[in-house]
């Protein structure tokens, strides 16, 4: 081998080109790792509401870790979805010193018992509002059904002038409704929304005309329904007289 000038000048090439690679490589390694190239500006967009520059602040100044190019991308997306409100974050980088974070927040719709809240996409998050919410008391994992029998609900309760404020789902899927104005709806497991609007259609007529106050309204029955009235009182039985 040694006497073959080819073959010797292919090994010298070769050992040239691995050299030269192994060269460009680690450049590249300490280009990329490089405290030259830092992340300088952090901009943040998004129409946020709940989400405050306060807590933004803290997860850029805590959670983010490394330069340009070898912070990583999948956990800074992570760290700001910890933040109670937020969505979904979309992260980028924009030579040749900024991350672009774009900020989308979840909008409530109903609180979950006393323990989070549920947007408007039927998915339970974990955080707090003030404002006045429906209130749903379900079984795990009915968060979508709830949510979708609230829009429902809703709709057919709608010539009533009431609406649905407790949202009761029993582990054997019995849905009670309690309504704006106190009074609490019996609608069972099946033909919940016709039993609503049967409700919805004689509220004004018949039901809020009957001069006391109503704590519930059985509508599982077949062709009518049950109210419970707390203040009424029978009237005396009439005895006749004899003689």
């Amino acid at each position: 081998m040694w006497d073959n000038h080819q073959a010797l000048r292919s090994l010298a090439n070769f050992l040239l080109l691995a050299s030269l690679s192994m060269l460009v490589y680690a450049g590249g390694v300490w280009f990329v790792h490089s405290p030259w190239f830092p992340v300088k500006k952090i901009q943040i967009d998004g129409a946020l509401k709940k989400v405050t520059p306060e807590q933004l602040k803290y997860i850029a100044e805590h959670e983010l870790s490394g330069t340009f190019f070898t912070l990583d991308i999948d956990n800074t997306r992570a760290a700001f979805g910890k933040l109670p409100w937020v969505r979904e974050a979309q992260v980028r980088r924009r030579w040749p010193d900024t991350l672009e974070i774009v900020v989308a927040e979840h909008e409530a719709m109903a609180r979950w018992g006393e323990n989070g809240l549920i947007s408007t996409s039927g998915v339970w998050f974990d955080a707090a509002s003030d404002a006045p919410l429906p209130v749903f008391f379900g079984p795990a994992g009915s968060e979508q059904e709830m949510s979708a029998m609230l829009g429902q609900l809703r709709q057919a309760l709608a010539p009533s002038g009431l609406k649905p404020v407790v949202l009761n789902l029993s582990a054997r899927r019995a849905w009670r409704v309690e309504l704006d104005n106190g009074v609490k709806l019996e609608l069972g497991r099946s033909d919940v929304l016709m039993r609503t609007e049967r409700f919805a259609g004689h509220w004004k007529d018949t039901l809020a005309g009957l001069g006391y106050r109503i704590d519930t309204v059985d509508m599982r029955y077949p062709n009518g329904f049950a109210a419970r009235m707390p203040d009424y009182k029978a009237p005396p039985a009439h005895i006749g007289a004899t003689r």
